[in-house]
């Protein structure tokens, strides 16, 4: 089985250059989408005590959300306030499928260095009112496409809340890794509307130069504007506001969110509840999301026809202060 799912993700890139290997490529997503129903994965929660060191080494190479850098790392990402759930399969017992890494904190974090800082202090998961879910990673590229993402995230939300009563807030702190992309190209192809009146008066006042190429190539691919208090400060409502936009309206062309990790949280019943100014200052996050991060919540009264309505319209939930970030 695992060759096969190997095999897969071989084909994915040569599929363009060799078109005649789609029938080969139907035929094993139909197999691999039947071996992989839901009903026959295992949901185990990983601890530091209980993993081998060969599942841990491949937890690490896996993380694509978050890098981990060390046994000391992954080690942190296990400890007392933390859960990391993973689904098997019985024929690969060793090898995760998709797997979750979840914070139990107090209130909705909003920062994912503060989230990971291996100094921070270890607290009583007893004491938590949130579940923060900071990284969702598929393991096997060879079954990309089979969705059980979706009931993974169910699946972690109900046992939590059967172990933590206390706990009423389900939110991820997700990445946003199309909006940087997505703005050069807007820019690019000169859309119009991009920066408000006050938005180029508060640029300006920072010494940006006017037009919106100015500020995207001056501000944005500078090297350090986020180093920047003055340019930082101008470009926040701004970033903001177009970032709020990318979320939550531009769309594929089958009318679903065009942000992947959108799009994942919405086809899950999610909300859109708050996006956060500098969640991630890391290199990768200021480069793909302008350092911006966003909480997705599940509220487990919603999930089903948030999924609905997603579904069968295409239409995003948003919490009333995501709505308040949008131009209209």
């Amino acid at each position: 089985m695992k060759f096969l799912v190997n095999m897969r993700a071989e084909l994915q890139p040569i599929l363009k250059r060799v078109p005649s290997l789609m029938l080969l490529e139907d035929d094993l997503r139909a197999l691999l989408a039947t071996w992989f129903d839901v009903d026959f994965l295992e949901l185990r929660r990983i601890t530091w005590d209980t993993a081998s060191g060969a599942l841990l080494e491949r937890l690490i190479a896996y993380e694509a959300v978050h890098p981990i850098e060390n046994w000391e790392d992954i080690k942190d990402r296990l400890d007392y306030d933390r859960r990391y759930f993973a689904y098997f399969h019985p024929r690969m017992p060793n090898e995760p499928l998709i797997f979750v890494e979840v914070a139990l904190v107090q209130g909705m974090a909003d920062n994912v260095q503060a989230l990971l800082d291996p100094r921070a202090p270890v607290h009583d998961p007893k004491q938590a009112n949130a579940a923060i879910f900071y990284s969702i990673n598929n393991a096997q590229r060879g079954l990309d496409g089979i969705s059980f993402g979706n009931f993974l995230i169910k699946r972690v939300v109900d046992q939590l809340s059967h172990e933590f009563p206390d706990i009423k807030t389900f939110a991820t702190l997700s990445p946003i890794p199309g909006f940087v992309s997505w703005l050069k190209k807007a820019v690019a192809e000169g859309e119009s509307g991009l920066l408000l009146p006050a938005e180029r008066k508060a640029l300006a006042a920072a010494g940006i130069r006017k037009g919106a190429k100015g500020w995207l190539k001056e501000a944005i691919e500078a090297a350090k504007w986020a180093e920047d208090e003055a340019v930082a400060k101008a470009l926040k409502a701004t970033l903001m506001r177009l970032c709020t936009r990318y979320l939550a309206r531009e769309k594929r062309p089958n009318g679903r969110a065009l942000d992947p990790v959108a799009h994942f949280h919405l086809s899950n019943g999610a909300r859109m509840e708050r996006l956060n100014w500098m969640g991630d200052r890391s290199a990768r996050g200021l480069r793909q999301s302008a350092g911006m991060m966003i909480n997705y919540r599940y509220d487990l009264s919603r999930i089903d026809a948030n999924h609905e309505a997603y579904r069968a319209t295409g239409k995003v939930a948003l919490s009333s202060a995501v709505k308040g970030l949008l131009d209209d």
